[in-house]
């Protein structure tokens, strides 16, 4: 995603004290049944929808702490946020203290785990009950720019009345998710958070370099752990006969013996020692290495699997599980990769790289992203998947686990797959 998709909660040359009284006449109007004096931003409207079905109360009260002292000091130290603090500590600390505003680093969950920045502004936060342990997902606290990041893995930017809960009201946020590059799992959201007169249409801008950066430094990480690897693999290989590769537990390939090179095949969660059908070779053999596994084909054919399960329920954690003659077994989605799979499932008589665009996107000419996706995709699940038009195959029965309200909890972009 880049700069062009954020977007600012104040517009252009607006006054933010005027513009705030507008808000709270449309969040009045809104919960009223009145008619609007003007529409909320959709990010917002979207969100406030959810309030209303959640049955969420405007006038909460504070939040209270939802985790121990231990219980957070568990989740600080198994969290991989904790390798990209330095770099959001040393990119946003001193400019929060400035501003008058926090820094709050939330997991996927929707835990606070830190917070630094301005000591008013954090005793203002306690007010609130915004404070390490608290849950700030949209469902504890209502609409606000870290539980509605969550929610739409997008950088958000929320203003005055634009919170949900009226308590929030004197506050402005801006925040930015932050995914692991390893496989594409959301670790959490980073968030600068002050008084409402503090707003600034830059502060999300700012958010989302800083979250950026400590992604590509996690990304440096993970390159120098693969190349570790790598000087492993090479002398194990030497010794294998037929074809194998070693990859890490992400599926990243740091060696391969008698095959065509690619970056990463998709291994299935929780993968044991034993046989193993993997999309992208058949059945195999998989043995543990320090840092990742020997993966050696077994056959050269192997028949497709006979059943798909598309699992996205949980728009966080999307799953695909394989069941065919050779077992069982479920690979976690990126959030991408799932969309496009069950515009996928959802069309059984296939999408043009055109059309799939507009499916995803609403422009039918990002044809490139959808082409380069998808090649990664039938790279990791060559016997599923079919092209001209992308489509699973013909002997692969789909079933596709949704949520309840479909439309309340997945992308937007999968409004037309959801109506068809």
């Amino acid at each position: 995603m880049g700069r062009q998709d954020l977007e600012a909660a104040l517009p252009a040359g607006a006054d933010p004290r005027r513009h705030a009284r507008v808000l709270a006449q449309v969040h009045e109007a809104a919960l009223s049944g009145k008619a609007l004096p003007s529409r909320p931003r959709a990010v917002i409207g979207a969100s406030w929808q959810r309030m209303r079905r959640l049955g969420m109360d405007p006038d909460s009260r504070a939040a209270a702490p939802v985790l121990t002292f231990e219980q957070l000091e568990v989740r600080r130290r198994t969290s991989r946020l904790a390798e990209a603090l330095p770099t959001l500590r040393g990119g946003l600390i001193s400019l929060a203290e400035q501003a008058s505003h926090i820094m709050v680093i939330v997991d996927a969950g929707g835990m606070v785990l830190w917070r630094d920045g301005s000591a008013a502004v954090r005793r203002r936060a306690d007010a609130l009950g915004f404070v390490e342990g608290a849950d700030w997902q949209e469902e504890a606290v209502g609409t606000n720019a870290i539980g509605t990041a969550l929610v739409t893995r997008r950088p958000v930017q929320v203003y005055s009345a634009e919170h949900y809960v009226r308590a929030q009201h004197s506050w402005t946020c801006a925040a930015a998710p932050l995914h692991d590059p390893r496989d594409g799992r959301l670790l959490g959201v980073v968030d600068l958070s002050g008084p409402a007169p503090t707003v600034h249409a830059t502060t999300l801008a700012l958010v989302d370099a800083v979250t950026r950066l400590a992604e590509s430094q996690l990304r440096a990480a993970h390159l120098t752990e693969l190349e570790r690897l790598r000087g492993f693999a090479v002398p194990v290989l030497a010794k294998v006969a037929g074809r194998a590769v070693v990859a890490d537990d992400h599926g990243w390939v740091a060696a391969a013996a008698g095959l065509a090179p690619v970056d990463r095949i998709a291994l299935p969660t929780g993968l044991a020692p034993g046989r193993v059908w993997l999309p992208a070779y058949g059945n195999c053999a998989a043995e543990p290495v320090p840092g990742g596994w020997l993966i050696r084909l077994t056959e050269h054919e192997t028949a497709p699997p006979t059943r798909v399960v598309l699992d996205v329920r949980s728009p966080r954690e999307p799953e695909l599980t394989v069941a065919g003659a050779s077992g069982t077994w479920t690979h976690r989605l990126s959030p991408r990769h799932a969309e496009m799979l069950y515009v996928l499932a959802s069309r059984p008589e296939g999408r043009s790289a055109s059309e799939l665009s507009l499916d995803l996107f609403g422009d039918a000419g990002r044809t490139v992203t959808v082409r380069a996706e998808m090649s990664r995709l039938r790279r990791h699940f060559g016997g599923i998947l079919g092209a001209k038009p992308y489509r699973f195959a013909d002997d692969v029965e789909v079933l596709v686990r949704r949520p309840p309200d479909p439309e309340a909890v997945l992308p937007h972009s999968l409004a037309p797959a959801i109506r068809g």
